[in-house]
């Protein structure tokens, strides 16, 4: 993702479109999306997380160091961290490689090659090309999403049960589990996981 999910997102569909819930708790991500025919929607639950989690301070930062230092995946944190806090399940090693497997393709040919292509376009004095630039964020948005909509089949469905408590040690444990030992010491680590166990604001 890049610095900012609101510098993605076009001042024209800034908001992700309203749904209907089948719970609502004070914590992210534990709400169910429904769709206009009333079905559940977890890509749109987990969608909405990352957009609202990646806004936190320091989050964004952190993640793109993460990225680009390390090479995670974000959408895999996102995903991790979604998992456990909306009550879903702790990862495991053959879910942890399952998502990996269906982040893979995409972000090599297609999220990957457009980040490039906008970072390199980023201090452009053209303004047309400044405007292509923006057309490729929507792009690259759109990429995301699409990522984050095949991670999500892999949660199943039904609402979740487990307890506050529960949810963010799972989301904890599932962090640790994709950053391996190392990563999840690291500065940036911490900082996602104190943006976690932040007071809700959402």
């Amino acid at each position: 993702m890049a610095a900012s999910v609101a510098e993605l997102i076009p001042s024209s569909g800034r908001s992700i479109p309203t749904a209907r819930w089948c719970v609502r708790r004070e914590d992210w991500g534990y709400a169910w999306a429904m769709d206009e025919d009333g079905q559940t929607s977890e890509d749109e639950a987990f969608w909405r997380f990352s957009l609202a989690f990646y806004e936190r301070p320091g989050v964004a930062e952190a993640l793109i160091t993460l990225q680009d230092r390390d090479g995670f995946d974000i959408n895999l944190i996102l995903f991790a961290l979604w998992l456990g806090i909306s009550g879903h399940v702790t990862l495991g090693g053959d879910t942890l490689a399952a998502a990996e497997r269906v982040a893979a393709t995409l972000r090599s040919e297609i999220v990957e090659p457009l980040r490039s292509l906008r970072r390199k376009l980023r201090h452009h004095a053209d303004r047309d090309v400044q405007r292509l630039r923006e057309s490729v964020k929507v792009l690259e948005l759109a990429g995301e999403k699409l990522v984050q909509k095949r991670l999500a089949r892999l949660a199943g469905g039904g609402c979740a049960k487990t307890d506050p408590g529960g949810r963010r040690a799972a989301a904890h444990a599932n962090l640790a589990l994709y950053l391996g030992r190392k990563g999840v010491r690291s500065k940036e680590a911490a900082v996602i996981e104190e943006a976690l166990d932040a007071p809700e604001d959402l």
